[in-house]
């Protein structure tokens, strides 16, 4: 039997010392310390895979929160059973103690325990929908209001068309553009583009009105 735990943070700018902190103050060594610093979109993480590939009946698995476990409710409840059930691990979640399986282990105790983590796991689902729908909503009234997400749109100076006929007239090189406008190569070449494209759209409507003015 040996004690574990399991820290993940979403991404890799977040910082994992309060997990962490936690985990060493329960004196667990480092080397049972398992971490994943990537997002919860799935459950394809390599200190987790081998973390539950190492557990067996009689570990003991500490979690700083519930939603270590999984990113919706049904995969909380999938991976709790699997540990608890099927493995035979025990866990302790440390910021809800009732979700503790080393206390009251018999079947009241084991009853409490499972619809307490229900409970618990579908309402962390559920705020996290919210959460996401608030989000899109913000999002959506503040484009309504103008407000533009994204790197801002680097526009072509005003007399970008004329530098375009020197430059294809030979007259101005692409690297004296770049250095009188301050444009990037790649925003050149993507405005250059989208010029090219609005030409030819209309030419395509100047030939299209003579055609009818013809008839």
């Amino acid at each position: 039997m040996a004690d574990y735990s399991y820290v993940r943070i979403s991404s890799l700018d977040q910082n994992e010392d309060r997990q962490m902190l936690a985990m060493y103050e329960l004196g667990i060594p480092a080397n049972c310390i398992f971490t994943d610093k990537q997002s919860g979109k799935d459950f394809r993480r390599p200190a987790w895979q081998s973390l539950t590939n190492k557990l067996e009946q009689g570990d003991l698995l500490y979690l700083h929160s519930i939603d270590r476990l999984g990113r919706n409710y049904e995969e909380i409840l999938n991976w709790w059973r699997i540990l608890t059930k099927e493995k035979g691990v025990d866990i302790v979640v440390l910021d809800m103690p009732l979700l503790n399986t080393r206390q009251d282990k018999d079947l009241l105790g084991t009853l409490i325990a499972d619809l307490v983590l229900s409970l618990l796991s579908y309402v962390a689902h559920n705020e996290r929908i919210a959460i996401r729908s608030r989000q899109a909503e913000g999002i959506a009234a503040a484009k309504v209001r103008g407000v533009r997400f994204g790197r801002p749109i680097t526009k072509p100076p005003d007399d970008f068309v004329t530098l375009i006929e020197q430059w294809e007239n030979g007259e101005m090189t692409v690297d004296s553009i770049l250095k009188q406008t301050g444009l990037k190569t790649s925003t050149f070449y993507r405005r250059l583009r989208e010029h090219r494209h609005m030409e030819s759209k209309k030419i395509t409507v100047e030939s299209a009105m003579t055609r009818q003015l013809d008839i």
